[in-house]
């Protein structure tokens, strides 16, 4: 038995292709993050951006950016309505780059003071010939790299509150 162990390892070693691709749902490179949130620069404003890994196959990759508020009534997130949505954005064609892209949105502080806290939700599209080769939708959270556009640099956070 101590013989075949050895050979069973280098066999299992031999039978898993040497870099086995991440799945893309478990991929480090697929994230949302708002890196903007009502700063001197950019006042009553959310700023959310996305990252999304190639497939390993060419694909056009799109992008929608949302912005949901966290309801005082029920406690729940909700997309907010009106002005909130960019639609879906094409940010590019590729095999296996990481491609990011993001998207600003303005707000007016609450009349009656206090804060609406928002967050972003990005559903990231892998298409090929007009058809849909994978779909995900991600919820916005801190610690991310969010290089262009983020106010201050380097800003990464999962929620804003805008007053």
């Amino acid at each position: 038995m101590r013989r075949a162990f050895p050979f069973l390892l280098i066999h299992l070693a031999l039978a898993a292709p040497a870099g086995a691709a991440v799945p893309v749902e478990k991929s480090p490179d697929l994230w949302a993050t708002v890196n903007v949130c009502d700063t001197p620069d950019n006042p009553n404003r959310i700023g959310i951006r996305g990252s999304m890994p190639g497939l390993g196959r060419t694909a056009v990759l799109s992008m929608r950016f949302q912005v949901q508020f966290l309801a005082r009534s029920d406690g729940k997130w909700h997309n907010i309505a009106e002005k909130a949505d960019s639609g879906f954005r094409r940010v590019g064609e590729t095999r296996s780059r990481v491609l990011e892209s993001g998207f600003t949105f303005r707000f007016r502080p609450p009349a009656a003071g206090g804060a609406h806290t928002m967050r972003g939700a990005v559903t990231f599209v892998w298409r090929r010939d007009g058809r849909v080769l994978k779909k995900l939708r991600e919820i916005t959270e801190a610690g991310h790299r969010s290089t262009k556009g983020a106010d201050p640099a380097g800003f990464s956070a999962a929620i804003c509150q805008i007053s």
